[in-house]
């Protein structure tokens, strides 16, 4: 689909079909221009496509995660044509810092404000690889992944950072060897697969984990209900974040640009709650 049709789309129909608001896809349009014209200060030959139909091929793989084949047939053009220019689009975005995250050294400013932080882990599922496959294989999910961990800040549901892994790296281990530090008085939320956090940050907060044989007592169920209520935010960052269906299906990808694509869909989905 070429962006002169979905142009003439409602606003909701345009944010279901590209996965982004209209106002943002224009600001996107206005960040590339801006780096074209650095990138081609001399005249050179003209390019297949416009700004706006290449930035939208390249959201529509990340939104839809068709094959580059079947993007390029869409569009009449060679499948190398778009994957060069969905890289190029990916590169200059990241680049410009609009859609950037805060960083894991955000909650320690002295003008930050978070009062509660939530981390979690979320993980992708990728082809079996031909090498080291013990070290994709997540026993969670039963299948080889790359894992994620966010930090969502409970008040505004903002991602402030990310970390990224092999599937077999456990949650808490992630935690620890991203080296996340908040400052003392503010209280850090995670579930029971990080139990020990309390060693690191004593301001934490995690629901009680239940034993096999006992259940827990009708108070401690009551707090982790509470607790859970706070927690569902970081649940609903993440499903934010896997509209865009290449981080939610099976990554076909080489893993090397899989930390780049899910910090730039996360500043997307940051830009998107705040503009």
């Amino acid at each position: 689909m070429k962006y002169e049709k979905l142009a003439e789309y409602s606003n909701t129909r345009f944010r279901r079909i590209t996965g982004v608001k209209r106002a943002i896809f224009d600001k996107m349009v206005e960040i590339l221009r801006k780096g074209y014209a650095e990138k081609h200060r001399r005249r050179g030959r003209t390019p297949k496509l416009s700004i706006e139909d290449l930035l939208l091929a390249t959201l529509e793989y990340l939104r839809e995660y068709r094959t580059y084949a079947h993007i390029a047939a869409s569009y009449g053009i060679a499948e190398s044509n778009i994957y060069r220019g969905s890289k190029w689009v990916e590169d200059t975005l990241i680049r410009d810092g609009t859609f950037s995250l805060p960083g894991r050294k955000a909650p320690l400013k002295s003008d930050a404000e978070y009062e509660v932080i939530l981390v979690d882990a979320t993980e992708s599922p990728i082809e079996r690889p031909k090498k080291k496959q013990k070290r994709y294989y997540s026993g969670k999910k039963k299948r080889h992944t790359l894992k994620t961990q966010l930090l969502v800040s409970l008040q505004t549901g903002e991602i402030l950072a990310l970390a990224f892994s092999n599937g077999k790296r456990h949650d808490f281990q992630l935690f620890k060897d991203s080296h996340v530090h908040v400052k003392a008085e503010t209280v850090l939320g995670a579930d029971t697969g990080y139990q020990g956090l309390a060693h690191i940050h004593a301001n934490s907060l995690l629901p009680k984990k239940r034993s096999k044989n006992p259940t827990l007592p009708k108070q401690e169920r009551k707090d982790n209900r509470k607790i859970s209520k706070k927690r569902i935010f970081i649940e609903h960052a993440i499903r934010f974040v896997k509209r865009f269906r290449i981080l939610s299906e099976r990554y076909r990808n080489r893993r090397h640009r899989f930390a780049l694509r899910f910090s730039l869909i996360a500043g997307i989905c940051n830009f998107d709650r705040f503009a």
